[in-house]
């Protein structure tokens, strides 16, 4: 699985933490961390979220698999959100990244010390990004009454 082998590839360690006796798809899709990937597409569209995303997002598989990724983040920081993924396509992949995500609903959430990697084959292919991120939490915004 190119999301697996790009893991690797970039960072030497490996993306399931935990020996599983399910297959590595299943293990991948069930973990207790969040996994989402996107294409190459000039407004790249999210192509895969193991269980654990979809339910961070709210949303479920055709849902999210039909959504551009930059819809996930607010407006305000979509020009944070492209020096990000410049950064991660001239070094292949970052481990600090940390950003503000929109639910489905509405609700805003921080990711924290995600991974961020470019998906590649064995021949240098390039696929699309993934990200990979362990805590999140939720985001309260105080609305100002007039």
């Amino acid at each position: 699985m190119l999301l697996i082998f790009s893991y690797h590839h970039w960072t030497g360690k490996n993306l399931l933490r935990q020996q599983s006796d399910q297959n590595s798809y299943r293990a991948l899709y069930n973990a207790p961390y969040a996994i989402v990937s996107h294409n190459t597409d000039d407004d790249p569209v999210f192509n895969y979220a193991n269980r654990t995303a979809l339910s961070v997002f709210e949303m479920d598989w055709p849902e999210f698999t039909s959504l551009p990724s930059r819809k996930s983040a607010e407006p305000v920081v979509l020009a944070e959100r492209e020096r990000l993924m410049a950064r991660v396509s001239k070094y292949g992949f970052i481990d600090d990244y940390r950003g503000v995500r929109i639910s489905s609903t509405g609700k805003h959430f921080m990711i924290e010390d995600a991974t961020v990697w470019n998906i590649v084959d064995a021949r240098g292919k390039y696929y699309g990004q993934a990200a990979v991120f362990y805590k999140w939490s939720a985001i309260y915004y105080n609305k100002l009454q007039n």
